[in-house]
């Protein structure tokens, strides 16, 4: 994976059964910023039976309630025919094209067509065979969390651990469609990197929401893959596209993660030296007698920055002036008499910073 965020287009269904679509879809992703699009690699057959009891009918309160599930796969399966030439047209156009293998079948024909990475859908990530299979291919591997227990997630990376793939990225995944902000607990994301990030683990967000503030959230906690399903126009229909972005939308989350990804920067404790001309510093405010006292009143700590800094303030106040000292003119430690002040100032602030400015200020 690379350093920056890599942001997924998830095309799933969105095609349409149409490859000129499909096409359309890498074109728009490529335009809108992604760094892959990806498709799904099933067919009916290798997702389910064509049972048509009670427990192959849907009645989950979902968006596909009353469809068996081997018709709505059926409907919504990428022709494998299309995904090679689909891989071909995404490479020659500069974006990555990868997908999600539901067998082994499927994971055999994608190495056929050379893709980079394997996904593992969130309702797959218990099914620790396909994982090993994938994982044995040793391409990176991205698996969406939405339905396993922590146990589970474990289980999952020790699954890919086991046949020596140790390039892993975990997605905090809420299995809703659309979901609900109030649903997506990203906290879930810093927690997952603290308790897998030990084993080289990665984190990301498979972001099912249609908000673009959720994967900037993710990435300012820490995620490292967003993905997020794409159409070009919710219109078209598909068996997706309800709770998919359109170019707009998606574009804007991408230019949003990329702004995130600035203000995140590095950690940084430097001083913009130019900026400092503006910081406080001890000046002289009232003209002063050599052998005079320093006072608050004559002694005050204001912008510029060109004086003795601050912190010495209640060294040098009430100490005696070495020098006749002009209204206006930087206070220095040479202004002030007593090699007394020196010395309780190294006491007092015990810094090594302070050692070689105070050195090359002594107060005679």
């Amino acid at each position: 994976m690379m350093n920056k965020t890599f942001i997924i287009a998830e095309m799933s269904a969105n095609h349409c059964g149409d490859i000129e679509l499909a096409k359309k879809i890498i074109d728009k992703a490529k335009e809108c910023g992604a760094d892959a699009i990806k498709l799904q690699t099933y067919t009916a057959d290798t997702m389910t039976i064509d049972c048509r009891n009670d427990y192959f009918k849907i009645s989950e309160g979902v968006l596909w309630d009353d469809k068996y599930y081997y018709d709505l796969y059926g409907e919504a399966y990428t022709p494998w025919e299309w995904q090679g030439e689909l891989k071909k047209y995404a490479d020659d156009i500069g974006i990555e094209l990868f997908s999600t293998p539901f067998d082994k079948t499927a994971v055999d024909f994608l190495e056929s067509i050379n893709v980079n990475y394997y996904k593992i859908a969130s309702f797959e990530a218990i099914d620790y065979n396909l994982i090993k299979y994938a994982a044995s291919k040793q391409k990176p591997m991205i698996i969406s969390c939405g339905i396993s227990s922590f146990d589970e997630i474990q289980e999952a990376v020790d699954a890919c651990k086991f046949v020596g793939n140790l390039d892993i990225t975990l997605l905090k995944c809420t299995s809703a469609y659309p979901a609900k902000l109030e649903d997506m607990n990203l906290s879930t994301i810093p927690d997952m990197t603290k308790k897998f990030g030990l084993q080289g683990v990665k984190i990301g967000l498979s972001d099912h929401s249609m908000h673009i503030e959720t994967a900037v959230a993710a990435v300012a906690l820490g995620a490292k893959v967003v993905e997020k399903h794409f159409t070009l126009d919710r219109a078209l229909g598909g068996a997706d596209a309800t709770f998919s972005l359109n170019p707009a939308e998606f574009k804007a989350t991408v230019e949003a993660i990329r702004n995130t990804e600035k203000l995140i920067g590095h950690v940084d404790y430097s001083v913009n030296e130019k900026n400092r001309k503006f910081a406080r510093s001890l000046f002289v405010c009232e003209d002063i007698k050599k052998g005079e006292r320093l006072t608050d009143k004559n002694i005050r700590s204001i912008r510029p920055s060109d004086g003795l800094h601050p912190r010495y303030y209640d060294n040098v106040i009430e100490k005696t002036a070495r020098r006749d000292l002009a209204r206006g003119t930087p206070l220095r430690l040479e202004d002030v008499k007593g090699k007394q002040c020196t010395k309780q100032i190294k006491k007092i602030f015990g810094l090594v910073n302070l050692e070689e400015n105070i050195s090359k200020e002594t107060i005679a």
